[in-house]
């Protein structure tokens, strides 16, 4: 990948250190890999690419413990100085997040503009609303889903449609999940808008009857995997994405599937197999087209 001379999105806030507002306790860093194994989701990439789309399916108790309540204003949160700012390479993670979050934008609104989207019996909006990415250190209040730390890894918020990341993920993606190359992490930008993308269109908030909240959990993963895809495929030539970028993401949904992780009963699967999330990320890489992302019109789970 190649971020040199790139436009930055204008969408992008820095709410520096915070405590989190409300009254939140947040996830100690250390209990990181034993909450993600709670989740069924270790190993590369998975806290970025999972949390914002798991989130919306978890138990009340589980969203409290992982993100708190939230009790003040517009979940704002009390930060101070620039996250930005604390170091070089804090800098270096920000300028490369609003390089993403620029592609991303410029995917959506055109995809939006022509309409090529998932219809779900409701119009489609025909101008694209982007999310804002809030970039913060080490606690976060957001605006309707509570109060986070930087533990939690990256995530998106629907109620008021922000992406939410510490900078250090990218070094924790590099020392601590074997994930060190630029395309994963910015993958997990794409991902991360996928779920926007999905809030708009409706598709975050489906039910399938006789499914599980699991089996709808692992649609919900695999659109988010493609529409991710069809980001990669339209800033393929704009950010010089090469080959081996492109293995580098199927390499990583294949390290991320549910069998992968040594779950063996397919019934909890969150996040669909191995061969699914590769699948249909390279579904969406290959088409370039969202409409070929819609998981919801397989009408046999199994057949994903």
């Amino acid at each position: 990948m190649d971020i040199r001379g790139q436009r930055r999105s204008d969408n992008f806030e820095d709410r520096g250190r915070g405590r989190g507002g409300g009254g939140g306790f947040g996830i100690p860093i250390q209990l990181v890999s034993m909450v993600v194994r709670m989740l069924g989701i270790k190993g590369t990439l998975i806290v970025g690419l999972a949390l914002g789309g798991i989130y919306l399916f978890m138990p009340a108790s589980m969203k409290q413990m992982l993100l708190g309540e939230a009790t003040t204003g517009d979940g704002r949160g009390a930060g101070a100085g620039s996250a930005c700012q604390l170091s070089a390479s804090h800098e270096s993670a920000c300028d490369f997040s609003r390089v993403i979050l620029g592609s991303t934008e410029d995917v959506w609104n055109r995809q939006f503009a022509e309409g090529k989207l998932p219809s779900y019996g409701k119009s489609v909006p025909s101008a694209y609303a982007p999310p804002t990415l809030v970039v913060f250190s080490d606690a976060v209040s957001t605006g309707g889903c509570g109060s986070a730390t930087s533990a939690v890894g990256p995530f998106y918020c629907p109620a008021d449609r922000r992406i939410y990341i510490d900078p250090t993920f990218y070094r924790t993606m590099e020392t601590r999940l074997q994930a060190p190359c630029d395309f994963a992490q910015a993958y997990v930008v794409a991902h991360e808008v996928g779920h926007h993308v999905q809030n708009l269109i409706g598709s975050s908030r489906l039910a399938v009857e006789g499914e599980s909240r699991n089996q709808i959990s692992v649609r919900v993963e695999l659109q988010a995997d493609c529409l991710a895809g069809v980001w990669g495929s339209a800033a393929r030539d704009q950010l010089k994405i090469d080959e081996q970028d492109l293995q580098e993401a199927l390499q990583a949904a294949h390290s991320i599937g549910d069998d992968s992780l040594g779950h063996g009963d397919e019934s909890a699967f969150t996040h669909g197999s191995s061969a699914q999330r590769k699948r249909w990320w390279k579904r969406g890489l290959d088409s370039g087209d969202a409409r070929q992302c819609d998981t919801f019109s397989v009408r046999e789970h199994a057949a994903l």
